[in-house]
């Protein structure tokens, strides 16, 4: 996809993502790599009015190159990309079921949501959750950064998930997988129920690495 085409396609997923409550207000943010930095969605913008041509563009340092002001979280997503050169795309929301999840007590903070279906062990695989940063602060990019390098998605405390991918529409079926499962969790967690077994889980890794 050559740029134009990626600025689109951020306008499309905002609006779907959006439209469908996966993120409200001005929260949330999605960027992609491209040949000198990322394009990141601009500051308190809404995901669901987003204007291709006003999207900003960042470089590898996180420093803005052009088009609006970068969201405040674009050291974050220039730490992600340093830290998982395979990753062209990210996606960070505040959705509500994850963001819930990340409230609980007594949670597994290396692995957070049970693998209830495949796709999640596909898209997502093992979940961390970051333990809480203030919105923008260093600590947060660099925690995450970190958890990056060998995971595809991550819950940051009271905050939201970042999800990661080899295209727009990888990083945002991520995303979407990872709040599916969150709701599945609240759904079924007053009910006697059963998660994928260790196996079933080795195979789907070995057959869909991450």
């Amino acid at each position: 996809m050559n740029e134009s085409d990626i600025r689109d396609a951020m306008v499309i997923h905002g609006k779907s993502l959006f439209n469908r409550g996966y993120t409200a207000g001005g929260s949330g943010n999605i960027s992609a790599r491209v040949s000198d930095g990322c394009l990141l969605t601009p500051t308190n913008s809404c995901l669901g009015r987003l204007t291709a041509s006003r999207i900003a563009k960042i470089d590898h340092l996180g420093n803005h190159i052009d088009g609006d002001p970068p969201s405040k979280e674009a050291v974050l997503h220039a730490a992600v990309y340093r830290a998982r050169p395979e990753t062209k795309a990210i996606v960070h929301l505040h959705s509500p079921y994850a963001v819930a999840v990340s409230c609980l007590e007594g949670l597994d903070p290396n692995d957070v949501l049970p693998p209830l279906t495949p796709y999640f062990v596909m898209r997502i695989g093992r979940l961390p959750m970051i333990p809480y940063f203030p919105p923008g602060d260093i600590g947060l990019a660099d925690a995450v950064a970190n958890a990056c390098r060998t995971h595809r998605a991550v819950l940051m405390a009271h905050h939201g998930t970042v999800a990661t991918g080899k295209s727009i529409d990888d990083a945002v079926y991520a995303a979407e997988e990872l709040e599916e499962t969150a709701r599945l969790f609240f759904l079924l967690r007053d009910h006697r129920h059963r998660a994928l077994d260790k196996n079933q889980v080795a195979e789907l890794e070995k057959r869909f690495p991450g």
